[in-house]
């Protein structure tokens, strides 16, 4: 009796688990030997050794060390990409949406600066192998992001600001924890950037980006009779700060 397509599923998913794992290890390792040497100074075999695997299995899955490289550039920018799309969402509000890409975004420019530093030598040297993937892929998401921070500001929830302009603000914020570490440890008089830096970081861009976000409601002013002669009242208003302050 053959399988029916239900049971035939579970296999094909099993078959394809090692496929995957494979890969990803493939561009994690290639991800850090490309942001070392760059597209002309890497081989493949280097790569095989960054990824404990044979150099057959690399050809195996990627037919040249271009096809690599585009990959893993591709790679790199679908996680980015991913982590833009789950916070910045309009089923979130502007603060939690901000606060969490802010965070990934700097928890990737810690975890993986070389994923970081290979994109930035990419664009820098022209963005020949990724021209595509900005144009169209990257575009779209943009727009898509453009649309949740039109909603917010037509709810109210955020001020008047250049969707796109702002994320290339936010892009280049957290991202400069990676290309400019080196700098910013300088400067710090330290070796490298700590965990705390980080922090640091962290919370200094998420104040900034939340300067879009209104101010909280102010209580209604408060008014005061006070007697200036007898018979006769002059009425003023003051905040509720300033009588707080008088008392």
């Amino acid at each position: 009796m053959p399988l029916s397509k239900t049971s035939r599923s579970p296999r094909k998913t099993r078959a394809s688990v090692p496929r995957q794992n494979n890969t990803r290890q493939i561009l994690d390792a290639a991800e850090k030997v490309f942001a070392a040497h760059g597209l002309s100074g890497t081989r493949v075999s280097d790569i095989a050794e960054a990824s404990n695997l044979p150099k057959a299995n690399i050809h195996y899955y990627f037919r040249t060390k271009e096809d690599l490289y585009r990959a893993t550039l591709q790679q790199l920018l679908e996680d980015w990409l991913g982590d833009a799309s789950k916070w910045l969402s309009a089923d979130r509000s502007p603060r939690e949406g901000l606060e969490g890409f802010i965070r990934s975004k700097m928890a990737f420019s810690r975890q993986r600066p070389e994923g970081s530093r290979l994109f930035a030598h990419e664009i820098l040297s022209g963005g020949r192998y990724v021209h595509g993937f900005l144009v169209d892929t990257l575009r779209r998401h943009v727009e898509h992001r453009r649309e949740v921070f039109e909603k917010w500001h037509a709810a109210g929830l955020i001020g008047t600001v250049d969707p796109t302009h702002f994320l290339f603000c936010l892009w280049a914020m957290t991202q400069a924890y990676a290309d400019m570490g080196v700098q910013m440890a300088a400067v710090l008089d330290k070796p490298r950037l700590t965990a705390v830096d980080f922090e640091a970081g962290c919370r200094t861009i998420i104040q900034l980006a939340t300067s879009i976000l209104p101010d909280p409601v102010a209580p209604p002013p408060v008014q005061d009779t006070i007697q200036t002669r007898p018979g006769r009242r002059r009425t003023t208003v003051r905040s509720a700060r300033t009588r707080r302050a008088a008392t």
